[in-house]
């Protein structure tokens, strides 16, 4: 008998709070489309076409982002996802279906190209969901994926625990734990990729407030849904002083409060005969940017809404 992964987070409610944003998420994609000009840019260097392209999630901003660059000549047939319905509906193009990442209908064999832009970090069975994905690749087809990584949101994890703490006897988890800084290439290699690579783009958005770094959270669908989260709503006060101390701990000379968010890019290759012969898992030494020939992304500073 297969052990069940453990169910960290509660994809149900991941369903519904896309669904809940299905009209808005265009307004809210500013991470998605800094993730497609990193894939843009990877995709570009590779020196061959992809035929049949799958898209997992990315929301109504992804595709023209693609289209709008010089990867659209590369790219034939694309079938983009999402887990929410309403979300699936309302994304641009003829192809599109509502998926569960975490059980692909799709036959083996099927894509030359997997997109994965920011929602992997929501899989129970990251491991698992890989292999789904190695196995509708074509021999020598190609996976990008991008994901939070553990360093994501500290000031908000931060501020919300040290005012709970403040205001109660006990500490509950309010914001998902992202994956830690963890071996991407490692991970890729052990679901049977071959020659994995990753690399990791940190950057800090400035809001007004707290409040407006959860309303971004909100519109994105990305508020916590962990399955061992607190039943009973969180009170106004836990906001109110979780804000305040985010502004005491976490601001700039202007006021600005810094929202940090760590995007963990990676990519590998379906097996075929002709590649070379990968490594030992966790031998990687080279970036995803040096592998595919572009310019890593350092660390910036994007301002928020």
């Amino acid at each position: 008998m297969t052990e069940m992964p453990p169910q960290l987070f509660d994809r149900r409610l991941l369903r519904q709070r896309r669904a809940r944003q299905a009209d808005s998420l265009h307004d809210f994609s500013f991470l998605v489309e800094r993730v497609a000009e990193d894939m843009v840019d990877r995709i570009e260097s590779i020196t061959r076409d992809f035929d049949r392209v799958l898209v997992l999630g990315g929301g109504p901003r992804f595709v023209p982002a693609l289209a709008a660059s010089a990867t659209t000549g590369k790219l034939g047939h694309i079938i983009q996802t999402d887990i929410a319905r309403p979300v699936a509906a309302s994304l641009p193009g003829a192809s599109r279906a509502c998926v569960d990442e975490e059980n692909l209908p799709f036959a083996d064999e099927s894509f030359d190209l997997v997109l994965a832009p920011l929602n992997l970090h929501w899989s129970n069975d990251l491991p698992g969901t890989l292999i789904q994905i190695n196995r509708a690749l074509k021999p020598d087809g190609f996976l990008a994926l991008a994901l939070f990584g553990g360093q994501t949101l500290t000031e908000l994890r931060r501020a919300l625990m040290m005012a709970e703490s403040a205001l109660s006897d006990g500490v509950h988890n309010r914001v998902s734990p992202f994956a830690g800084t963890f071996d991407m290439a490692a991970l890729l290699q052990r679901a049977g990729f071959a020659l994995p690579v990753s690399d990791i783009d940190r950057l800090t958005v400035r809001y007004d407030s707290a409040f407006d770094l959860m309303r971004d959270l909100r519109g994105m669908g990305e508020t916590s849904v962990l399955t061992d989260r607190p039943r009973r709503p969180a009170s106004r006060a836990l906001f109110m002083q979780a804000a305040a101390l985010y502004a005491e701990q976490f601001s700039d000379p202007d006021g600005r409060i810094r929202a940090s968010f760590e995007i963990v890019h990676a990519g590998g290759w379906a097996p075929h005969p002709d590649q070379p012969k990968p490594k030992r898992p966790g031998s990687a030494t080279h970036s995803l940017a040096a592998a595919l020939g572009t310019t890593e992304i350092s660390a910036g500073e994007k301002a928020g809404g």
